[in-house]
């Protein structure tokens, strides 16, 4: 297989390698070789590459990489092509985007494969790496998946995360009635800027009871959770009839004891997916409709993602400080210099 090439690459790349599995003080720049290409995939020069909740736990060995995927942590980059195999013909050496990736992220030089790109256009490099995880996961957890429709009403858990305030844009975008819980009454004014109709602090209120006030008694028609734990039963208690429950995430783990009585007597369908273990193909579909549904909306500003703080590479164990300091309202992002 022919490679193309930009002339004067180097041999070697700065990478981050995880020691051991444990805190942020486990991780360690190293020099690693460049990936080899196959066909379907080019070599991006990564600029920026985002920072996210899987990557901590790899670093902890609770998320360990697909066997076919770099070992390496980083699941989105945008960068530069730098080379390509022969059959990648609609993108060429020198072209800007960004990409999901199922690793390599946290390096200079990362394999992209090229229907999982998108352009960058308009979009800086920081904008571009703060895109493809939670963009990708949110539509296809909550619009492929859940089909969520103009007028129906969502309940976003954890509104501010990166997963939370990408819901509410792209509900609110495609005319949906968004209700969402935070953490805080600052969150409670982001919420409301990102676009929520009805924002909730859990900590002083009762969501279960405030959102069912909100709908009048009917409970919403989707659920978006990335908490879990004791939300599971709860969810089920404010899932309006026929209700969907989209399970992104875990981060207070499985249940400890469940009554899916309102589950069978309301009819509701509970479901959801992770990203990193779908199939390229999967993967590409999720980019086409973000291409044709999405991607004009980011490049007019009309959403725009939302960066936290940026790091260099070499500050990784900061920037993973950083992310596991809090609820976070948006993305961290490392940078390539």
């Amino acid at each position: 297989m022919m490679i193309h090439a930009q002339p004067s690459l180097p041999t070697t790349m700065t990478a981050v390698d995880i020691i051991e599995p444990g805190g942020p003080e486990k991780l360690q720049l190293i020099e690693k070789p460049l990936p080899r290409i196959s066909a379907g995939y080019m070599l991006v020069k990564v600029e920026a590459a985002g920072v996210n909740r899987p990557d901590i736990f790899q670093r902890k060995g609770a998320y360990p990489p697909p066997t076919d995927a770099s070992p390496i942590m980083g699941l989105e980059v945008a960068g530069t092509v730098v080379a390509k195999a022969d059959d990648v013909d609609e993108w060429q050496l020198g072209d800007k985007l960004c990409a999901l990736v199922a690793g390599g992220g946290y390096a200079q030089y990362c394999l992209v494969h090229k229907d999982i790109a998108l352009p960058l256009g308009s979009l800086s490099f920081i904008e571009g790496a703060c895109i493809p995880e939670n963009f990708f996961t949110v539509w296809a957890n909550v619009f492929q998946i859940g089909k969520l429709k103009k007028d129906e009403s969502v309940l976003i858990h954890g509104g501010t995360s990166g997963i939370g305030s990408v819901a509410i844009m792209l509900a609110k975008a495609f005319g949906a009635v968004v209700i969402t819980t935070v953490g805080s009454e600052e969150k409670v004014d982001a919420a409301k800027k990102l676009g929520a109709d009805c924002v909730i602090n859990y900590k002083t209120d009762d969501f279960v009871e405030a959102a069912l006030n909100y709908t009048l008694s009917r409970g919403v028609d989707m659920v978006v959770d990335i908490i879990g734990g004791d939300y599971v039963e709860k969810n089920y208690q404010v899932a309006a009839k026929f209700g969907r429950i989209i399970q992104i995430g875990m981060m207070k783990g499985n249940p400890k004891q469940l009554n899916m009585m309102p589950l069978m007597v309301k009819r509701l369908v509970h479901t959801g997916s992770t990203m990193r273990s779908r199939s390229t193909e999967e993967k590409a579909l999720i980019a086409t409709d973000l291409k044709t549904q999405v991607w004009d909306m980011l490049q007019k500003g009309k959403i725009k993602p939302i960066i936290n703080k940026v790091y260099q590479l070499t500050q990784v164990k900061e920037a993973h400080q950083h992310m596991e300091s809090g609820d976070l309202l948006g993305k961290i992002v490392l940078l390539n210099n």
